[in-house]
C-alpha cells in the first residue's frame, strides 16, 4: 500500500492450493466445481444507498456446536492499521427458519450465536459505509466500493472453507468489477475458495468506464474505474503498458491470468491485491508531465506489490490474523523497496528522464535525512511499530522520534543495489535478489522469508558479506551514500537550506568506463 497509494498468502493445505491455482489460471476442474461448495453464503443488498448502509445476510449450514462465534476483521492486509470495522456494524441478528435465536456480543468484534445443532440459520446485519478511503467500504446512490473485510464476518474454524457472495439489487446499467470469480456465469454472484481470497478481492460497482486493455506476454491487463476524468487515455494506457512490461522484466514471470487496475474515484491511497489493485484516481490534469510521472510512479508501486509482498513476502504475513494483525520487521522490504522499484520501473519504461529519477530519490532522501527521527528509530523498528506509529511515523509531539519506511526504505534500497553491483562487477543487482526470493520462497518453498533469509539472499547474490549495509537497516547509523554511489559515477551533494540540508544527485566528472557502464545499467539504458 502507498499513500497516493489471488496468492497464497496463507499457504493452506495442498487441496486448497490446487483449487486456488485452478481459479487463478481459469481452469475450473470437476473437483473445484462439484466438491468446493460454499459453506457460507452471503447476500449483500443496498435498499437505500443514499443512507450509506449495506444490508448483509449470511446463510450457514449449521454444525455440531450449540454456540458459534462470528468475528468482523479488525484490519485488511496491505493497510497495516487497526480499522476496527466492527464499529460500523448495526442490528446484528440471527434466525433459524423464522424463529429469532439469541445473539450476544462478547467483545468489540465478536458475536456469539446460540444455534440448534445441525440446523441451518441466517445472520443479518447492517454496515454503515460513509467514509471515502481505499481501506473503507463506501456506498451512496452513485457508486459502491466494497472492502470485504469490512462487510463479511468469519469464523476462525471456517477460514479455509469456500464462500459465495451475491450482490443483490444492482442498479440497471451499473457494472461490477472484482478479482473474485463469478459463479456459473452469473454477473452478480461470486465465489472464493477461502476467506483469504475473499478478503483479497474488493468490489467496485457503478457507472464504470473501461479503457482499452493491453496484453503483456499474452496476458490481458485492464483499467476500469469510476469518474476517471478527462485525459489522453490512449497515451495513458500506452504508458501503463510500458510500466507493466518493465516490472515484469524484473521478475520474468506473470503469475495471474488477468490483471485489473481498479480506479475507485475519490478516497485517497491504493492497496495491492493478487490480480488487481484498487487506487484512488482522477485523470484530470495528466497532460502535465510531472502529474503523469506521479501517477505512473503510484501505479508502478501498486502493481509491483503483486510480486513484492503478495508473493515475495515476509514470513509473518501469512497466515493472516484478522483479529490481532501481523507484525513484521520487513515492511521496509515490502513497502520501501517497492518505492525504490517504482522509481526504477518508470525510468526503465522510458517514461521519465535521468533528472526526474534523481529528483524522485532526492525527495525520499531529503524527507528522511531532514527528520530528527533518524537518530531514534531504525528501519526494522519502523516496520514493526507501524501498527501504532502509522506508515509515515508518529504525528504530533512524538513525530520527531520516528521515521517512515517509505522514505528510508528506498534510500537503503539504493545503497543495497549499488553494494551488490560493486561486489559483482556489475554482473548482479537487487533485481537478482528479488528473482531469487520469488523463485525460491514463493514458487519452490511456497512460504515467506525471514529477516535472516532476506540478508542471506542478498549476500548470496553479492558473493560477499553485506553486514555494513544491513547496519543501516538494524541501527540508526548515518548512511554513507557516496561510498556506494561512486561506483556508478554519482555523488549526493548537500547544502544548507531552511529545512536543514538539501541533498541532490550529481554525476561526477569525469567518470571512467566502469562507472559509465554501471550507471547506464542501473538507469536501464
Amino acid at each position: 500500500m502507498k499513500n497516493q497509494q489471488i496468492l497464497f498468502n496463507m499457504y493452506r493445505p495442498v487441496f486448497v492450493f490446487v483449487l486456488l491455482l485452478n481459479i487463478l489460471t481459469g481452469f475450473q476442474t470437476d473437483v473445484y466445481s462439484q466438491s468446493a461448495k460454499p459453506v457460507m453464503r452471503y447476500t449483500v443488498s443496498m435498499p437505500n444507498p443514499e443512507n450509506h448502509y449495506f444490508h448483509v445476510e449470511l446463510q450457514c449450514a449449521g454444525g455440531k456446536d450449540e454456540t458459534i462465534d462470528f468475528k468482523m476483521p479488525n484490519w485488511m492486509p496491505g493497510y497495516y492499521q487497526m480499522m476496527n470495522y466492527s464499529k460500523m456494524v448495526e442490528n446484528f441478528a440471527a434466525k433459524s427458519n423464522t424463529k429469532e435465536i439469541a445473539v450476544n456480543k462478547i467483545n468489540e468484534n465478536t458475536w456469539r450465536v446460540k444455534v440448534l445443532k445441525n440446523k441451518p440459520f441466517t445472520l443479518s446485519y447492517d454496515v454503515k459505509a460513509d467514509k471515502q478511503f481505499v481501506a473503507n467500504s463506501f456506498l451512496d446512490a452513485t457508486y459502491t466500493y466494497i472492502i470485504p473485510n469490512s462487510l463479511f464476518v468469519y469464523r476462525d474454524e471456517n477460514l479455509n472453507t469456500p464462500v459465495s457472495v451475491k450482490i443483490a439489487g444492482v442498479k440497471k446499467g451499473f457494472k461490477i468489477v472484482t478479482g473474485l470469480e463469478t459463479i456459473s456465469g452469473k454477473e452478480d454472484e461470486f465465489f472464493a475458495p477461502d476467506f483469504d481470497i475473499l478478503y483479497d478481492c474488493p468490489v467496485l460497482i457503478g457507472d464504470l468506464e473501461e479503457l482499452p486493455s493491453f496484453k503483456v506476454k499474452g496476458i490481458e491487463h485492464r483499467f476500469i474505474g469510476y469518474k476517471l476524468g478527462n485525459f489522453d487515455k490512449v497515451v495513458f494506457m500506452s504508458n501503463l503498458k510500458k510500466v507493466v512490461e518493465a516490472a515484469v522484466a524484473v521478475i520474468g514471470d506473470i503469475p495471474y491470468t488477468q490483471y485489473t487496475f481498479i480506479g475507485i474515484g475519490p478516497g485517497q491511497g491504493g492497496i495491492e491485491h493478487l490480480n488487481n489493485t484498487t487506487v484512488s484516481f482522477d485523470g484530470n490534469g495528466l497532460d502535465n508531465p510531472e502529474a503523469m510521472n506521479t501517477v505512473m510512479n503510484f501505479l508502478a508501486h501498486e502493481y509491483f506489490h503483486h510480486y513484492n509482498v503478495k508473493r515475495i513476502r515476509p514470513l509473518e504475513l501469512g497466515p493472516f490474523d484478522y483479529d490481532k494483525g501481523n507484525r513484521t520487521n520487513l515492511l521496509w522490504v515490502s513497502e520501501g523497496l517497492s518505492v525504490y522499484y517504482e522509481y526504477l520501473i518508470v525510468k526503465r519504461a522510458g517514461l521519465t528522464s535521468d533528472q526526474m529519477l534523481f529528483s524522485n530519490f532526492e525527495n525520499s532522501i531529503n524527507a528522511f535525512e531532514n527528520g530528527t527521527g533518524k537518530s531514534y528509530q531504525s528501519l526494522v523498528q519502523a516496520s514493526f511499530e507501524t501498527w501504532s506509529d502509522g506508515p509515515f511515523g508518529k504525528q504530533g509531539k512524538d513525530a520527531n522520534k520516528t521515521i517512515s519506511y517509505y522514505e528510508k526504505g528506498p534510500a537503503v534500497g539504493l545503497i543495497l543495489d549499488f553494494a551488490i553491483r560493486q561486489a559483482t562487477e556489475n554482473n548482479k543487482s537487487l533485481d537478482d535478489v528479488m528473482r531469487l526470493l520469488y523463485w525460491q520462497y514463493y514458487k519452490k518453498m511456497q512460504r515467506g522469508f525471514t529477516d535472516a533469509e532476506f540478508q542471506q539472499a542478498c549476500e548470496a547474490t553479492a558473493g560477499v558479506s553485506l553486514a555494513s549495509v544491513f547496519e543501516y537497516v538494524y541501527t540508526t547509523k548515518e548512511i554513507d551514500y557516496n561510498y556506494y554511489l561512486a561506483f556508478a559515477g554519482l555523488r549526493l551533494n548537500e547544502e544548507p537550506n531552511a529545512a536543514g540540508k538539501k541533498y541532490s544527485f550529481k554525476i561526477l566528472q569525469p567518470i571512467n568506463e566502469t562507472q559509465q557502464k554501471a550507471l547506464a545499467m542501473w538507469l536501464g539504458e
